[in-house]
């Protein structure tokens, strides 16, 4: 079992607070995602979870279990770092066998879980190898099998996959997907990467400055924010906002309209502007428009190959069912 309740949880440096009081309930075999900018708390409130910093007040239950000022190493949760963190002059196998080995499990039980860690994780043809002799992404599976072998009530990530190139990162984040689908544990990952969380998981929790903006499923974030932080925090690229007389037309103090909600042509449109730079995907292609007289540029996105390049004059009309309206408090109108 690995549900996590948080109750009126804040977190204080000296006189700073960098959490304030909140409320979050993880349930069991969820994949939970914490999203944020730089310096929004997330890394702090997954510490607090697992016991490696001190909660300033309120509490933290496991299972139902107050677990507040319990010791990281009793509350049956098992921490992945940015950094692998592996000793190097240690095997794979000794490597992933170091918990179970400093908890006193027998051999027989330490080799049951080293092998099957091992084999979920496609490192049984590595084991006996050492961290140096291993890529980025072979050592990252190395940190996570020295986490599933402790069977944890659920596992924690914090940016796993910072220190991976672009292509190791896609690899590694469908293998956490699909792991976390063979275990079905509760499992809450850190990132500042919005598409990670998109695409990983079941439930985004979206942070600023301490303080949860919005929870919900990713496309519920990505069809419902609600507000603009959340509008233009989720979702790549992010979502066009505009005010003004334009936003006053619909009621509004802010209307937002995602790049790939506006229709594009080289001849008519609601709003004419001049196309900048011209990104051509193949499968999309993204323009940054200027001078339309709504906003400092105007990205849109447009499936497959469109003809338009820097200086182009181009119109673009808006979904009017797919436009988002913010009232004066940035949040959204119904």
């Amino acid at each position: 079992m690995g549900r996590i309740q948080l109750e009126k949880v804040s977190k204080s440096f000296g006189d700073v607070e960098v959490i304030p009081p909140l409320d979050l309930e993880i349930e069991d075999g969820e994949f939970v995602v914490f999203v944020g900018p730089s310096g929004c708390g997330k890394s702090t409130l997954l510490r607090l979870i697992a016991g490696l910093e001190d909660v300033t007040s309120g509490a933290i239950k496991i299972d139902g279990q107050d677990a507040t000022d319990t010791p990281p190493a009793k509350r049956r949760l098992a921490m992945v770092f940015q950094s692998y963190a592996l000793y190097p002059h240690m095997s794979v196998r000794k490597n992933i066998a170091f918990p179970l080995k400093m908890a006193g499990m027998d051999q027989a039980e330490q080799d049951r879980r080293i092998d099957g860690a091992a084999k979920v994780l496609n490192l049984t043809d590595y084991i006996d190898r050492r961290p140096g002799q291993l890529s980025g992404g072979q050592r990252q599976r190395v940190a996570i099998g020295r986490a599933i072998v402790r069977e944890p009530a659920a596992f924690l990530f914090d940016e796993p996959l910072s220190n991976l190139d672009a292509a190791l990162r896609v690899g590694m984040r469908l293998e956490i997907s699909e792991l976390h689908e063979r275990l079905k544990t509760t499992m809450i990952y850190v990132t500042h990467d919005q598409v990670e969380a998109m695409t990983m998981a079941d439930k985004i929790v979206v942070l600023r400055a301490g303080n949860i903006e919005q929870v919900g499923s990713p496309l519920e974030l990505y069809r419902n924010p609600r507000n603009l932080f959340v509008s233009g925090f989720i979702g790549s690229p992010k979502m066009n906002h505009i005010s003004g007389d334009e936003a006053a037309k619909h009621g509004a103090t802010t209307i937002g309209i995602r790049p790939e909600h506006i229709d594009v042509s080289a001849t008519e449109g609601l709003w004419k502007g001049r196309v900048g730079v011209s990104e051509h995907l193949g499968s999309d292609t993204f323009f940054y428009v200027h001078d339309t007289g709504l906003a400092d540029d105007m990205t849109v996105r447009v499936s497959g190959e469109f003809e338009l390049h820097a200086g182009d004059d181009v119109y673009l009309t808006p979904r009017s069912e797919m436009l988002h309206k913010f009232d004066a408090d940035g949040l959204r109108m119904s």
